[in-house]
């Protein structure tokens, strides 16, 4: 006789933890589910995790409270769909995830739940690191050969250029101050340019492998400034998207009124809108 489908939970009350889980029990049910998040795997619905994290923080930078609740329950109930998943092929559920981390917290954290004396050397002595390296060694797993190794394939680049930056500046390879990444910079603009005029001279079409080689030079020394600079380079640029937004909506709000789209309008219109904006934008 087959399992009983999970309850779904009443709207009358609060719901808790245990809810969702049943609900996503319920979805994931090969005969009474959903027949869309039967399908999925740990494959298909990582994109949505990603996408999730990043709507959070997006909400964060808006500082939308009310869209940070609605998010941060899109994104736990990633970390439940996969769970599910994988209690499904009986290799760990939701149970084993948060004790797991639980346990992680309370070991990395010495200073804190074992030995307050700690707490000064947590950060001068690296301990957080070093913690890290003994589960390694306790899961059988080599110590890693890099200094660079533990740091994610998978994350946005300009995030990965700083912390692959920050891992290296930990062991001494660093510049000592600002000016000579600002000189790394204007170098990094130099070698492009060069190599633009090199394409062109060519007469290659689209971008030639030492164009792509120099942008992408000049991106990691932009990522390397801004850590200098204390600024995050993807915070920084989601910013600069939102003003960019703002302003191109206003050039087209402008033309609206007159019944016209951008296309309509020419180059030099269109720049001196998007000049009105920036001086509304810094008047307000």
């Amino acid at each position: 006789m087959p399992d009983e489908p999970a309850k779904v939970p009443s709207a009358k009350r609060l719901h808790t933890l245990d809810d969702l889980l049943a609900v996503m029990a319920r979805l994931r049910d090969p005969v009474t589910g959903c027949p869309w998040d039967v399908k999925q795997s740990f494959a298909t619905i990582a994109p949505y995790t990603i996408e999730e994290a990043y709507e959070v923080a997006d909400a964060i930078a808006r500082d939308d409270l009310d869209a940070l609740k609605e998010e941060l329950g899109d994104l736990l109930l990633q970390v439940v769909y996969h769970a599910e998943m994988a209690a499904e092929q009986e290799r760990f559920g939701f149970a084993d995830v948060v004790d797991a981390i639980t346990r992680k917290m309370i070991r990395r954290h010495p200073h804190v739940f074992a030995d307050p004396s700690l707490r000064e050397d947590f950060l001068a002595k690296d301990l957080w690191r070093r913690i890290k390296d003994e589960e390694r060694a306790e899961r059988g797993e080599a110590r890693a050969s890099s200094t660079l190794d533990d740091v994610p394939v998978a994350l946005p680049a300009l995030t990965r250029a700083v912390k692959l930056q920050t891992r290296a500046a930990e062991v001494g390879f660093d510049w000592p101050s600002l000016a000579p990444v600002l000189a790394k910079a204007e170098e990094e603009i130099a070698e492009l340019k060069a190599a633009l005029d090199e394409t062109h001279e060519a007469k290659d079409d689209g971008p030639a492998k030492r164009v792509v080689e120099e942008f992408g030079d000049l991106l990691f020394v932009m990522a390397n400034l801004g850590r200098h600079l204390g600024v995050d380079p993807e915070a920084a640029l989601r910013d600069a998207n939102a003003k960019f937004v703002r302003r191109f909506e206003s050039i087209e709000a402008a033309l609206a009124k007159e019944g016209r789209k951008p296309e309509d309008a020419t180059l030099e219109e269109l720049d001196q809108l998007w000049d009105e904006a920036k001086a509304a934008e810094t008047k307000g």
